[in-house]
């Protein structure tokens, strides 16, 4: 039986990767062995390809499916249950994969260095599934053998919370101590010990974060070791040639970048469509989806002015709804599409997206006769996108995805800062993602920022920036969760910009739209509740700091002795 478990195992590696013969040159690999593979590189690669497939996926569209107050979506009442797959997160099938590669190069015959750097490649994808399950359901097991039903007792207990820490730690640490500093080359894209060190840090930190620690917040114990690992974290990437690119729009649309800690690859034809471009598209661009990444008018309006200073404070930069658009966060034109600006999809020079009713395409524009399905806001998402692409080429997007980069490094580093009353971490920070993002300095060269911040005022100036710094990136539900600010989303509705063309709509001025020649300034504008056919306040309730576990999950011994007990709902 177990050998059979294995073979099952090893086949399904590779036969996702059969014509992939850059990658494979091998002869027949249906008929080798399970214990082979550990005796043949180019095996042992394939396997760990598979691995990495099971692991990263592309970008989290719609705030990672939480909508938050990004996106335009909304997260019902009772959305997460134990009987269904809202936010579960059981990796174990990975796992098991993951502990076959383990024990097989234990006993396989590689070169000692290359067999070093195969498990610790896999040792921190076993510490990302077993960080990623334990944020979401609080102590998970922590199995780290392969397990065989007839042999092992299939039926384990939960890991404390501490011990699934302590564990990830442990496998992070080997990680670090098994793999090149920072792969460069026909080595990038493959995990290094920058990655593993920023994993570390990132994973101290939400053990010191209020979400572990409801009682005490940040004043508890983990908060010292948290610091020192994120400040190691940050000055050794630093160190090691990491950094913040100059220009905020090569991040996404650039490969092989110094703020590239944990890309994951992709390269049309062999891998593509990690945007899930087709979504977040106009339809008149676009085919078989939409309606994704539409920014709600809460995060439009979070965005400071040129001078980094809020909306309606900035005494350079007046702000007014009719001209939103106007002297704003250089990052808004990056990230965002809206009425009338250009948006050259399909490689069409001067083009411009229109939002409007009778001026747009019906399916693109924010109107009540518009399907409430597509959850129109007035805008569309550009990060990301790869606007050459005409609509038959949608899917073709290879962008890389950074599933950690360096600003993210930074802005844990600053994070935790604050737990110590530290505030010159954060204005450190801070400074630097502005200057990066072309926001002026003024003349006290604080751009924008507001002098003597306390903690708390600093913790939540973090949080402001990062939710646009990583708007779209999936970063936003996770950092208020963290934070123990679910609250910020619980019960909010959902409001977008509609527009309307200041005059009659003509044949003339349709032809005008047609050429793309009506400007953001020929429409007036006003905020009104995003069109639903269903619930329209978010539901985010306290319970949700821990979601629980599949009903289908837990293993019982007995009625009164379960061996995995739910995550209690209050």
């Amino acid at each position: 039986m177990k050998k059979c478990l294995k073979y099952m195992c090893v086949l399904t590696a590779f036969s996702g990767l059969i014509s992939c013969t850059g990658i494979l040159d091998i002869n027949d690999y249906q008929n080798y062995a399970p214990d082979n593979t550990w005796n043949d590189e180019k095996l042992s690669e394939a396997y760990l390809a598979n691995l990495y497939s099971l692991t990263f996926t592309g970008w989290p569209v719609n705030s990672s499916g939480f909508y938050t107050d990004e996106v335009s979506g909304i997260l019902p009442v009772d959305y997460v249950q134990p009987n269904n797959d809202n936010c579960k997160y059981w990796p174990y099938t990975s796992i098991y994969k993951i502990n076959t590669m383990l024990e097989g190069l234990e006993n396989g015959s590689l070169n000692e260095d290359v067999k070093k750097r195969l498990r610790g490649e896999a040792l921190f994808m076993r510490a990302f599934h077993y960080f990623k399950a334990l944020i979401y359901h609080g102590g998970i097991p922590y199995i780290t053998k392969v397990q065989n039903k007839g042999e092992d007792d299939l039926d384990v207990k939960r890991n404390s919370t501490a011990e699934c820490f302590d564990l990830i730690v442990q496998d992070l640490d080997e990680a670090i101590g098994s793999l090149p500093e920072h792969n460069t080359g026909n080595e990038y894209g493959h995990v290094d010990a920058s990655a593993a060190l920023a994993f570390k840090a990132k994973v101290l930190l939400y053990k010191a974060s209020p979400q572990f620690n409801p009682k005490s917040l940040y004043n508890n114990k983990y908060v010292d070791e948290a610091f020192e690992a994120n400040k190691l974290a940050y000055e050794t990437l630093l160190e090691r040639g990491y950094g913040l690119l100059d220009d905020y729009t090569a991040v996404f649309e650039t490969k092989g970048h110094k703020e590239a800690v944990l890309p994951v690859i992709y390269n049309n034809p062999n891998k593509k469509d990690g945007r899930n471009e087709q979504s977040c598209r106009p339809l008149e661009f676009s085919k078989d989806n939409t309606g994704y990444d539409q920014a709600s008018w809460d995060l439009i309006e979070a965005y400071p002015m040129k001078d980094g200073k809020p909306i309606g404070e900035s005494d350079k930069y007046p702000y007014d709804l009719q001209t939103y658009w106007k002297n704003r966060d250089p990052r808004f034109e990056a990230s965002q599409v809206w009425n009338g600006s250009v948006f050259e999809l399909a490689g069409i020079q001067g083009r411009r997206q229109y939002t409007v009713y009778g001026i747009g395409l019906l399916d693109d524009c924010f109107y009540i006769q518009n399907d409430p399905g597509y959850k129109r806001t007035g805008f569309f998402t550009r990060k990301g996108i790869m606007e050459s692409n005409t609509q038959a080429e949608v899917r073709n997007n290879d962008y890389d995805w950074l599933e950690m980069r360096f600003a993210e490094v930074m802005f844990n580093y600053a994070e935790i800062a604050c737990a110590k009353n530290n505030t010159e971490v954060g204005y450190d920070v801070l400074k630097q993602i502005r200057k990066r993002a072309d926001i002026e300095p003024g003349d006290d060269n604080m751009y924008g920022l507001k002098v003597g911040m306390n903690a708390e005022e600093m913790r939540q100036a973090l949080l402001d920036e990062k939710r646009i710094e990583f708007a779209f990136e999936g970063q936003r539900f996770w950092d208020l969760r963290r934070n123990r600010m679910l609250n910020v989303i619980d019960g909010i509705h959902k409001y977008g910009l509609q527009g309307e063309y200041k005059g009659e709509i003509t044949e003339d001025v349709k032809a005008k739209a047609s050429n793309y020649e009506l400007l953001p300034e020929d429409f007036s504008y006003k905020v009104i509740e995003v069109y639903s056919n269903g619930e329209k306040a978010m539901s985010v309730p306290d319970t949700y700091y821990f979601f629980p576990i599949k009903q289908s999950s837990i293993v019982f011994i007995t009625i009164e002795q379960p061996k995995l007990i739910r995550n209690i709902r209050v």
